[in-house]
């Protein structure tokens, strides 16, 4: 794509990319054609390389220490990420046309670049932000929700990570609007295709993401500890991390593995039997989530457990390719869990399911296109 040759593409992401899937997915399918791509993110430890290669990009971190998940404690650095990013934006403005903000805390000085250097605005909504928002009083986060919604009326395009996000937000799709699901890269084939091991092994489970209690950890924490043979595999980082380590410790059939890179992620959950994807409905973002451990499962022929009343039960359900329980009901998980560990039959054809659906409908070249065309419309 030649007439791209010379577009300037800015990720703009308040993490450190370190990993994050779908920004290296997207930064690297604009590259591919052509787009010249860079990312500029936050490196709230301090610790990390200031610049770096992502995806074959140049990312510059911007070191300024601050916690996650600390609710209104984490204003002030909030407020010196977005005076930091703004800065950067315009002692940059000449090596990009085009600003593609992740989420609400990078889309503001983005908007500033458009108004008075006529910078086009990519908003692409991971977690809407309002309702992202575990510890903050409630009038602040409807004042949020305004402003989000009025800027969605000024960014040049749109992005969302599930059709259900049009709903939480309360919005029709827009013409300038994409779904582009967090599903991944096929990469099923390098793992191997050998056969799931004998149920005498115990069931293996994985969850690799944010630390929270609110994603039914503390519930398969106590099943492990009444179920010897059952082990998981954990990794992430997050707000709640502390208190899950202090029930892991006790817990000889968990294994901890920190934050870890994408691959090894993947490399965990190819090695389970099941991937572990509860989402508390009683928060908006996880009734209308799209996380990427679902689509990462259908690649890899895994079944998933999911809870009910979160939207991915509805894709689960549909394409038969994992189980879904009452979120923080233990007996029923506690039920799916031990069908899974004794039907190895059921695990094959759940995950056979899953793959399937996502060669049909949920595969990256899908969303790849879909994102191009997005970009395409740009001028």
């Amino acid at each position: 794509m030649s007439n791209t040759a010379k577009r300037g593409v800015l990720f703009c992401r308040s993490n450190p990319v370190a990993p994050d899937p779908r920004v290296e997915k997207a930064a690297a399918a604009l590259a591919e054609v052509g787009y010249d791509v860079s990312i500029v993110c936050w490196d709230r430890t301090g610790n990390l390389p200031a610049r770096a290669q992502v995806a074959g990009a140049p990312c510059f971190r911007l070191p300024l220490v601050a916690q996650y998940a600390t609710g209104m404690g984490n204003f002030p650095a909030l407020l010196r990420w977005q005076w930091a990013l703004l800065r950067w934006l315009v002692a940059h403005r000449r090596e990009y046309e085009l600003i593609h903000a992740c989420d609400f805390d990078t889309v503001l000085p983005a908007l500033v670049c458009k108004l008075f250097w006529g910078k086009k605005v990519i908003y692409d909504i991971f977690d809407f932000y309002a309702d992202h928002l575990r510890a903050t009083p409630g009038w602040i986060r409807g004042f949020i929700r305004v402003i989000d919604l009025l800027v969605i009326k000024f960014v040049d395009g749109l992005i969302v990570s599930g059709d259900s996000r049009w709903a939480q937000i309360g919005i029709a799709p827009p013409s300038n609007g994409v779904v582009i699901y967090n599903t991944p890269h096929d990469v099923a084939h390098p793992f191997g295709d050998e056969k799931q091991p004998h149920p005498s092994r115990g069931l293996r489970l994985v969850y690799v993401g944010l630390l929270q209690i609110e994603r039914g950890l503390l519930d398969v924490l106590a099943l492990l500890r009444a179920h010897p043979t059952w082990h998981l595999d954990l990794a992430g980082f997050g707000g709640d991390e502390a208190q899950i380590l202090e029930v892991v410790e006790g817990l000889p059939n968990v294994t901890w593995h920190g934050r870890v890179p994408y691959q090894r992620a993947l490399a965990l959950t190819h090695a389970a039997d099941a991937v572990l994807a509860l989402y508390d409905p009683a928060l908006p973002n996880h009734r209308y989530a799209s996380p990427n451990k679902l689509f990462e499962a259908m690649m890899l022929a895994k079944p998933v457990i999911v809870a009910e009343h979160t939207h991915i039960d509805t894709i689960v359900s549909q394409e038969n390719c994992g189980l879904v329980v009452e979120y923080g009901c233990p007996a029923e998980l506690e039920e799916a869990l031990q069908r899974l560990g004794e039907d190895v039959e059921l695990r094959r054809e759940m995950g056979a399911n899953g793959r399937r659906a996502y060669e049909r409908q949920y595969n990256w070249p899908e969303m790849e296109r879909r994102l191009r065309h997005l970009y395409a419309r740009m001028r």
